[in-house]
């Protein structure tokens, strides 16, 4: 018994010292690192870091009643906008024992995105998270496989590709819109909830341009990816412990028959798709197809990751549109001068009654604008992070390795000091202006890793706008509650009323 106890006692303290030194020593260092750099912010809290706090404040933000208007950093942001208050634009927090530098420095934020040395990568996905977008989807990616994904994908969303999916994304709004007509009735006015109906447009283009013919069965795919979604979420905002994803949880086992289920779905697409070569257009086709890389030499991906970059593209291609076209919506329909501007240039650009083509898109300067400005107060994605790979500096600053960053991307297009005093307002005259910091408005990133997906999404944003705006005016309805809301994208917490009135032909 002697001899076990001196066996054990050392062992147990030198765990103690081990625990005491990266949960206490080395947090404590890094933090008084930075605050000799000038770089303060919030105490950090052995283990929790100041999780529990970020918590808080997303639970008290949404819970409390919020204005009509666009100055949101507060509400979908509510730990950056009360730190930054206290600690200046740039400040340094805590996730668990990992120190965080929130940014919103354009030229800090250019530098890290442009940075082609390695010094940052995207934060690893942790056991739990990845079940959304799997393992092998361009998201997740770094490095020569992240360049291979990335080239197929670029072929696969070139603009050529796009412009043949026209058809399609114009097939999908105009059933919408026969559905809306019956909801209509012959009345003059109706309401409708537009965030659940977009969300449900834009499930049948991906659906339609991910797997041509086979579309009804591929939104039993994005069924599956939406449930998924709600338990990132859960993980995402938790402290992963290693090895929790082995037990079987209730969530743990709903995501594994979530994965396992959506995986098999496409896997028998890709079979269908490999046996009907009818169309080529389709996602599934493009990313199946062999392309010549720089070497000249073939290369193509494998059956996981194509199911893996479906996976992403149900997410990514649904969640950032449809969201995007909700507050394009609400945005009109609070101010009926711009609503009047875009309606005039589709009636000159297609006439009352024309379906849109492709050819006349880069005719629409109007709704350009007006996409972009709602893009701008209305970002689907508010941040991009990023974990430094080695010391690097950064700026004036010196950032140790592994220290994650939080580029505040919807800070930035909310700066009075960029966009000037009416910063929190709707004003898409400000894109007539073209000179400005190139990491001033970036709603879909920037760098080589900015949305491959940005041209599919702004053209099907601009071509369900213009059939909608082609056929109603409409107004907010009184029953409409303002409440923007982080849900992975940036939507709206109560759904989004607007009444519609049919245009007489």
């Amino acid at each position: 018994m002697h001899f076990l106890l001196l066996v054990i006692f050392p062992l147990l303290l030198i765990l103690l010292l081990k625990s005491v030194y990266s949960t206490i020593w080395v947090p404590l260092r890094t933090q008084t690192h930075f605050q000799k750099q000038g770089l303060r912010g919030p105490a950090y809290r052995p283990v929790v870091g100041t999780s529990a706090e970020i918590r808080r404040m997303f639970a008290e933000a949404l819970s409390k009643p919020f204005p009509f208007h666009h100055n949101i950093v507060q509400r979908v942001a509510p730990f950056y906008h009360q730190w930054s208050v206290m600690y200046g634009k740039n400040f340094v927090y805590w996730f668990g024992l990992k120190p965080r530098v929130a940014i919103s420095d354009p030229d800090m934020i250019k530098e890290i995105l442009f940075n082609s040395g390695g010094s940052f990568r995207k934060i690893p996905f942790t056991p739990l998270t990845k079940y959304l977008l799997g393992d092998w989807g361009l998201v997740g990616l770094e490095g020569d496989k992240w360049a291979f994904h990335r080239r197929i994908v670029n072929q696969a969303f070139n603009m050529e590709r796009v412009k043949s999916w026209v058809p399609e994304i114009v097939e999908s709004t105009m059933k919408m819109l026969e559905k809306w007509e019956d909801v209509r009735g012959g009345r003059e006015e109706f309401e409708l909830d537009v965030h659940k109906e977009l969300h449900l447009l834009l499930g049948d283009v991906i659906s339609r341009t991910a797997f041509g013919s086979c579309f009804e069965e591929g939104k039993h795919v994005f069924d599956l990816q939406e449930q998924q979604m709600h338990l990132f979420t859960k993980a995402a905002r938790s402290i992963y412990i290693p090895g929790f994803r082995f037990l079987p949880t209730k969530s743990n086992r709903e995501r594994w028959r979530l994965d396992k289920e959506s995986s098999e779905s496409i896997r028998t697409l890709i079979a269908k798709n490999g046996k009907n070569k009818g169309d080529s257009r389709n996602l599934l086709s493009l990313l199946m197809t062999p392309y010549k890389n720089p070497d000249g030499e073939d290369e193509k991906l494998g059956i996981q990751e194509v199911i893996d970059e479906c996976k992403t593209f149900y997410f990514a291609g649904k969640e950032t549109t449809a969201n995007l076209l909700t507050w394009v919506l609400l945005l009109l329909a609070q101010h009926p001068e711009w609503q009047s501007k875009a309606r005039e240039e589709v009636f000159r650009v297609f006439g009352d009654n024309q379906l849109p083509v492709a050819e006349n898109l880069n005719d629409l300067k109007n709704i350009t604008m007006i996409v972009n400005e709602t893009l701008r107060l209305y970002p689907p994605a508010t941040m991009i992070t990023r974990q430094a790979t080695k010391k690097v500096k950064l700026g004036s600053l010196e950032i140790p390795a592994d220290a994650q960053l939080y580029l505040m991307l919807i800070a930035i297009h909310h700066d009075t000091e960029i966009w000037g005093e009416d910063a929190h307002e709707f004003n898409p005259s400000r894109f007539l202006e073209s000179r400005r910091h190139s990491a001033s408005f970036i709603p879909f990133g920037l760098g080589p890793r900015i949305c491959a997906g940005q041209t599919s999404a702004v053209v099907e944003a601009k071509l369900a706008l213009a059939l909608i705006i082609q056929r109603y005016s409409f107004r907010m309805s009184p029953t409409y509650v303002h409440g923007p809301m982080l849900f992975l994208t940036l939507q709206p917490q109560y759904g989004a009323q607007i009444i519609f009135t049919k245009i007489a032909n």
